[in-house]
């Protein structure tokens, strides 16, 4: 075999183990990846941010540290994705108006949440993006305070800040606001 063939060879099978661990990561953490944007804020997109967030890292594999980084970068571009989706909507909203019974939800995004969920999720979208970023990922994936720090690239101390901020801000909208 020549050099060339040699080449195209381990560029073939570095390319198939890609694929596979991108496979098995899409098998693994696709189903939690689209609840976490759905609890994020990011609605009928919530499918389109997660299929970005694939396609992202598809396209930097070889730029991770370590193939057990994949999921922790998953996560993260979901995030920016969600927050970023978040912030082009304030500025239409500024612009327009929409009433919120002209929303169309997507079935995904219907069998995900159940009535208890949703008035969850209503009470998120008071939080600033932040918080509701830690909260979700605190208190939905599990993530121990490093982890959340790693994943939104902010220090251990805002993390416990936004926690207890969210949480607060929470127990008020729950309860129905100042008893």
């Amino acid at each position: 075999m020549a050099p060339a063939d040699d080449a195209e060879a381990t560029l073939d099978l570095r390319n198939a183990d890609r694929d596979a661990a991108i496979a098995h990561l899409f098998d693994q953490h696709y189903m939690r990846l689209l609840r976490l944007a759905v609890l994020l804020g990011a609605e009928q997109d919530a499918e389109d941010i997660v299929s970005e967030a694939f396609y992202q890292l598809h396209h930097r594999w070889a730029k991770l540290k370590t193939p057990g980084a994949a999921a922790g970068y998953l996560r993260s571009i979901v995030c920016n994705q969600a927050r970023m989706r978040i912030r082009r909507l304030k500025i239409i909203r500024h612009h327009t108006y929409q009433e919120p019974d002209d929303l169309v939800h997507s079935a995904e995004q219907q069998v995900l949440l159940n009535d208890e969920q949703r008035a969850v999720v209503a009470a998120l979208r008071t939080l600033t993006s932040r918080q509701r970023q830690v909260l979700v990922l605190k208190y939905w994936l599990d993530l121990k305070e490093a982890e959340i720090a790693e994943t939104l690239k902010i220090s251990a101390g805002a993390v416990k800040s936004h926690t207890a901020r969210g949480m607060a801000k929470l127990a008020t909208v729950m309860t129905g606001g100042l008893q």
